[in-house]
């Protein structure tokens, strides 16, 4: 004969039950089970969240937003996850808020101002507990200066604004490395694909690439710094300009790996070949450069690294440790494309 009556395994299991098996205070559990343990040694918040577990405790997230007018969410921004080098960095910034105890959800932006800000409020509508930025602007960021003026958590990642909390790539000096590279080959007459002017990321690697050149003494004219599109598209439509000028350059940086992949395709509808005809030289390091016909030159981005550390950052300044902007060391890594067969 059954009975209706539930198993004390089908009741739900309460803090107040996890704090008589551990013998702490209700309160101690509390903090334990949140993202963060304030207040709570690592060694019992560890024996606690190890009790809950094996009492199959489920956290209600509806119940902590309640309780703190936030939830254990964090808000992701980028231009978009389809660029390998974008969904690196969320991986990286998943697995970090994951170790945490928090999770992510991240939205699509395609760099479009009034979409950004679309997605913005519906992030906070979700009451996240701070929000990472991949898409900041140079061109006056309205966004920053609404996370700052309703004093929401944030942090930047990829891009940074002076001022503001980031986690990049030295760009700067990932540009004169590139630089350095080519002027070490005797390349004088070079040429860039530059990115879009409201990308912190194409305007940092164009002007260290720049001034590395200026102080060898060979200052680039304008016309051979052209701005493009990050994708191949607009890699192509850059090298084709470059290609077309006179004189034509012998080597071409362009500011991300997408766009000197288009930047190729160039090449070859002008007949020419990457590291024996004109030397091409990429930025971030994607997966598919090293397995291209001409494997490419390109200065190498720590990626998944930048995700993680932008998220460990925000976790700081959610809970009110000091915390700084952080660059990264990039690194060029030679390959066919300007080396030749």
């Amino acid at each position: 004969m059954t009975s209706d009556v539930p198993s004390p395994r089908d009741e739900p299991v309460t803090l107040a039950a996890i704090a008589a098996r551990a013998g702490v205070h209700v309160s101690t559990v509390s903090r334990a089970l949140t993202p963060g343990a304030n207040g709570v040694s690592p060694a019992t918040a560890q024996r606690i969240r190890a009790l809950a577990a094996e009492l199959g405790y489920q956290r209600d997230p509806a119940a902590t937003t309640l309780r703190t007018g936030r939830s254990s969410i964090f808000g992701v921004l980028v231009p978009r996850l389809t660029d390998f080098v974008l969904a690196r960095i969320y991986e990286g910034l998943d697995a970090a808020a994951a170790r945490h105890g928090y999770n992510t959800f991240v939205a699509n932006t395609t760099d479009d101002p009034a979409l950004r800000r679309e997605r913005l409020e519906e992030l906070l509508a979700r009451r996240v507990a701070g929000i990472v930025l991949g898409d900041a602007r140079l061109d006056g960021d309205d966004l920053v200066k609404i996370l700052a003026r309703r004093n929401i958590p944030y942090v930047l990642v990829s891009r940074r604004l002076t001022g503001h909390l980031s986690v990049t790539t030295d760009d700067l000096l990932g540009g004169r490395l590139a630089a350095e590279h080519l002027l070490q080959l005797g390349h004088h007459c070079v040429g860039v694909a530059a990115g879009e002017p409201y990308a912190s990321t194409g305007v940092e690697r164009t002007t260290g690439f720049v001034r590395r050149y200026a102080e060898a003494g060979f200052p680039l004219p304008p016309e051979y710094v052209l701005p493009s599109r990050f994708d191949t598209a607009g890699g192509h439509a850059a090298g084709a300009a470059l290609l077309d000028l006179d004189p034509r350059p012998t080597a071409i940086f362009a500011v991300n790996d997408t766009a000197a992949i288009g930047v190729i395709g160039a090449l070859r509808e002008h007949g020419l070949r990457p590291g024996s005809d004109v030397a091409v030289v990429g930025y971030n390091d994607i997966p598919v450069a090293a397995d291209m016909p001409v494997p490419l030159t390109t200065v190498h981005s720590p990626m998944f690294e930048m995700g993680q550390q932008a998220m460990g950052l925000l976790i700081d300044r959610l809970h009110g440790r000091r915390v700084r902007s952080k660059r990264l060391r990039p690194h060029l890594i030679a390959r066919d494309s300007t080396l030749g067969d």
